[in-house]
Order: structure tokens, then C-alpha cells, then sequence
């Protein structure tokens, strides 16, 4: 019987944890970028993305979060931009038609947001990235807002005559904000 009990002791102190599990609310988040573009804003959204998340602030080591991105559903106010941009040249949704963000880890900052560290891979690439962000949960309700800067060329975003820093910035902003709910 002893061992029997020192057995399930044993077992309650290795079973894995895991961070509670959230659902995206599509309607209420945005997932975007701008970049300078013949020097005005181009802002962007994706209207196609799916977000896995497991994230539990008081257990950042089991916290993981998966997400894609339809790279042809973005859409701007200028659709002729658009289409290059998904186009060869672009991001060559035809080869390339999702981008996968995966974290590694998640760090708590010094002012009491975070950082989530993660591998992104866009058209074949696969890069480190961190994207800070700031969180509010209230009871099962989670609302998430966060900015990255990316070089849009080290994904090979913008071949040819694209690849230059003019008409089209080099230094791509990726704004997140995401509602979720606890399940």
C-alpha cells in the first residue's frame, strides 16, 4: 500500500502542466502590417488567420502559442498593391500561401508586458522574431495587443526590383489585437 501511495505522489508531482487554452474571437481581432511605401503608410490587415494558444501568465514555461496566416486574404485599400504584393515578387502565395508564427518561449518584461519569442517562417524562411505585447485578462477574457518590426527582406519579401528600400521601406510594423476567451 506504501508504495501504491508514494506511486500516485510521484505521479502528481510529474504529470505535465499545461496552460489554460484560449479561443480567438475572430470578429473582434485584427492581425496587420504597415510599411512606408512611396512615402505614405501602407497599412494592410488579414483577414484569413487562425491562432492555437496556450498561455497561463503564472506558468510561462508551459505557455505555447501556434499560429497561421492565409497570406492571400490580406487586403488594403489598394488592391492593385495587393495583388503585387501576393504575387511573385511578394509574397508568392501561390508557392507560399501561409505564414507560421510558433513560440519558443514567452518573457515577462520589466514594465509588466511580454515577450513572445518565436520562430516565423514566411515564404520558406524561418526566422527569430520577438513580438512584444501588452495583456489584459478579466475572469475568462483575454484582450492582447502587440507590435513587432520585421525586415520584410530577410523573408525574402520583395524580389527584383522590390528587394530596394524605396519605393518600399525595408522595416515592415506587424500590429496585433486579439480577443480570446478562456475554455
Amino acid at each position: 500500500m506504501r508504495e501504491f501511495v508514494a506511486a500516485l505522489a510521484l505521479l502528481a508531482f510529474t504529470a505535465p502542466a499545461s496552460a489554460a487554452h484560449w479561443t480567438v474571437d475572430a470578429a473582434k481581432s485584427r492581425l496587420g502590417f504597415a510599411v512606408m511605401w512611396s512615402s505614405q503608410p501602407f497599412v494592410a490587415v488579414f483577414k484569413s488567420w487562425k491562432a492555437d494558444i496556450d498561455f497561463d501568465p503564472a506558468d510561462l514555461a508551459h505557455s505555447h502559442v501556434v499560429a497561421s496566416v492565409d497570406l492571400a486574404s490580406e487586403t488594403s485599400d489598394s488592391p492593385d498593391n495587393d495583388d503585387g504584393l501576393q504575387g511573385a515578387l511578394g509574397f508568392a502565395v501561390d508557392k507560399f500561401p501561409v505564414a507560421r508564427f510558433e513560440t519558443t518561449r514567452f518573457v515577462r518584461l520589466a514594465d509588466g508586458s511580454y515577450a513572445a519569442e518565436a520562430k516565423l517562417t514566411i515564404r520558406g524562411v524561418t526566422r527569430p522574431v520577438s513580438l512584444p505585447f501588452k495583456l489584459a485578462i478579466d475572469g475568462k477574457h483575454a484582450h492582447v495587443t502587440g507590435k513587432a518590426a520585421l525586415d520584410r527582406t530577410a523573408f525574402g519579401v520583395g524580389q527584383g526590383e522590390w528587394m530596394a528600400p524605396t519605393p518600399v521601406a525595408h522595416l515592415v510594423t506587424v500590429t496585433l489585437d486579439l480577443t480570446a476567451t478562456k475554455n
